[in-house]
This record gives C-alpha cells, structure tokens and sequence, in this order.
C-alpha cells in the first residue's frame, strides 16, 4: 500500500460505487434499498486508498452497544490489510460515541472474515441458526463480541 488510506462519511450519491463492491464481494449484497436505510439510522463510512474507494461499513450505537452491520473490501484490495483498518476505525467510531462493546455476526463458512475479528479481540459467544440466505438454503451466523477499550 502506497497511497494513504482515508475515510469519510457516506451519503446518497455514494450508492453506486458502494453497490458494485458490494455486489462483487458478496453471494447475498446488500441492497440499494438497505444502504439507503442504514444512511438514515447508522453510521456509514467509506474508505479509501488515495482516490480509490475501496471498502465500507456500516455500524449502530444504542447507548453503549456497537453492532457492526456490514464491513467490506472490495476483492481485488483483499488480503493487505485494509479490512483490518476498516475494522479499526469503525470501532474508534464506536468507541468515541461511548461503545463498550461491539457484536456482530459473521457467517460460519466465512473463515476469513472470522480470523479478521478474532485477530482484532472479538470471541465467539454464540450462533444464530439459518440466519443468512444461502445457495440451496441458509447458513448459520456466528456471534462474536469485543469491548471496546481505549
């Protein structure tokens, strides 16, 4: 990575460049119409490799309680650490609006997005069965927490 990595906030006319990494990361995207939801309630950031838009996510604040919603990197910046400095700064957004803690869910078969969470301090607590859809019918989530320390 030679370009400086940057972040700001979405908005509406983001949504285009947001859908075609999202639809090419992911089997099950997200939406036009989810992302145009999460902009009204949810934080949500892009990030950026010079000009490059490269990643994003999106995370909810309920009091002391993060939720990390989406997180993703488009495939080709895959594998050189830029999940991992999403993930950082979604959770300094969190933890700058008074998080605690952040859950999420990750799918069972998503091993790389796993050891991402696991490397960064999230465990595992627990499963929600036939969470996601799934090529010939659903996959179980995973739920893994972190606190959220300075």
């Amino acid at each position: 990575m030679s370009d400086a990595i940057t972040f700001r906030r979405m908005g509406a006319d983001d949504l285009d460049a947001v859908l075609k990494i999202e639809y090419a990361a992911f089997s099950h995207p997200w939406t036009r119409g989810i992302f145009s939801d999460a902009l009204k309630s949810y934080e949500c950031w892009l990030m950026f490799e010079g000009s490059q838009q490269v990643g994003h996510g999106v995370i909810n604040l309920i009091v002391d309680e993060a939720h990390l919603l989406n997180i993703t990197v488009k495939p080709e910046s895959q594998g050189r650490g830029l999940g991992l400095r999403l993930l950082t700064h979604l959770m300094q957004c969190a933890r700058e609006r008074g998080g605690n803690e952040c859950f999420l869910e990750v799918r069972a078969s998503n091993q790389s997005a796993y050891r991402l969470y696991e490397r960064f301090g999230f465990n595992e607590i627990g499963r929600r069965r036939d969470y996601y859809p799934a090529v010939g019918g659903r996959e179980d989530a995973l739920v893994m927490a972190c606190p959220l320390f300075d």
